[in-house]
């Protein structure tokens, strides 16, 4: 039984290793495996109370927006955890055509989106050639926007050509740092090394990077998120976005539990800290998992959103997980609400293509 002066050691320990990490914003394995897997109340406020102070120290209270257009749930991964894995035959495919791309930007530009995310699965329909296409024709319609990609694992001739093309950032999660846990998530023709290795070419390249990973994914540990903070370090992102591994029940982890809003906020915070200047999102699988989860993530050091911009007719079949949010202040047309929320929480929307100062 741990005593009442232990149990005080032990926080104050957390707290000197928090206070460590905003001090030299780097940590060892040990000291990350620790801080993780002992968090209490009291440090996790404090953690919060300092990753605030360093978000609104380098971005004040804006929150960026950028506007998300899933425009493709083909795929032709078989990730286990993911709803639209190439084996679910219960999936609704669809594809969205270079005009419903287009017109997504359109109605973002006047709702003041300056940023455009195009996300999708691994779809070989969109070929360098047509997605290069698409991105020119967005580049030429709306120069004074950032383009943003999501849309995995390519080459590095790929990639070059996306950012001839225009594209000025590109999200790739790690989803997880370690390798042997990377195999239990994906299928053997996937590896850690070569999702890695994309990363480093589209950094090389110039693109401003985001990555991130899943919190409470199957088989994680604390020493496994400690070698996901070692990475994030290294790599040294523009962007960072996390979010809890939520199962979708058409996939081989459909009964594995969920991860929790707690831990997920918890490394916001220590993200902001180890990373200052980086980009955070409150992410929609944040806002899924717990009522206010996107405000929980913005008052944990987090400082964007992405509403979605998809046609209404495709939201609810871009379903990676279960219980998506796909309206209400998730919605792109909801953003009256979404920038009343925010200022509930003393922040505001702006409008802005909100670059990095990670650079």
């Amino acid at each position: 039984m741990i005593t009442t002066s232990e149990k005080v050691t032990a926080e104050d320990t957390l707290i000197r290793l928090i206070h460590k990490l905003e001090q030299t914003q780097s940590l060892s394995r040990e000291e990350w495996t620790q801080l993780i897997r002992g968090r209490t109340p009291k440090a996790t406020e404090y953690l919060f109370e300092r990753a605030r102070e360093i978000r609104i120290r380098h971005y004040g209270h804006d929150v960026y927006i950028r506007g998300l257009i899933e425009f493709t749930n083909y795929c032709k991964n078989d990730c286990y955890y993911c709803g639209i894995r190439k084996s679910n035959s219960n999936a609704q495919r669809y594809r969205l055509s270079k005009e419903d791309i287009l017109s997504c930007c359109e109605q973002g530009y006047a709702l003041g989106f300056r940023t455009f995310v195009l996300q999708g699965g691994e779809d070989k329909w969109f070929t360098d050639e047509r997605l290069a296409d698409i991105v020119a024709s967005i580049r030429s319609g709306w120069k004074d926007c950032a383009i943003t990609l999501s849309v995995g694992e390519r080459s590095a001739d790929s990639y070059q050509r996306l950012f001839d093309a225009g594209a000025n950032r590109f999200l790739l999660r790690h989803e997880t740092y370690d390798h042997e846990h990377y195999s239990r998530l994906h299928p053997d023709t996937l590896t850690a090394a070569h999702r890695q290795e994309c990363l480093w070419n589209l950094k090389k390249i110039g693109y401003q990077v985001g990555t991130g990973f899943m919190v409470g994914s199957p088989y994680q540990t604390p020493e496994l998120l400690a070698d996901d903070m070692l990475f994030l370090k290294e790599l040294d992102p523009q962007m960072v976005g996390i979010g809890p591994f939520i199962p979708h029940h058409d996939t081989p982890f459909a009964k594995e539990p969920a991860g929790t809003a707690d831990l997920t906020l918890y490394m916001l915070g220590l993200i902001r800290l180890m990373l200052p200047k980086v980009l955070l999102p409150a992410t929609t699988a944040l806002g899924t998992i717990a009522p206010g989860g996107r405000e929980k993530g913005i008052l944990a050091g987090a400082n964007v959103v992405m509403p979605n911009l998809s046609p209404a007719s495709v939201r609810e079949k871009y379903l990676l997980y279960d219980n998506k949010l796909c309206t209400g202040s998730e919605a792109a047309e909801s953003l009256a609400d979404l920038r009343r929320r925010m200022e509930s929480i003393g922040y505001q929307v702006t409008v802005s293509r909100g670059d990095s100062l990670n650079m």
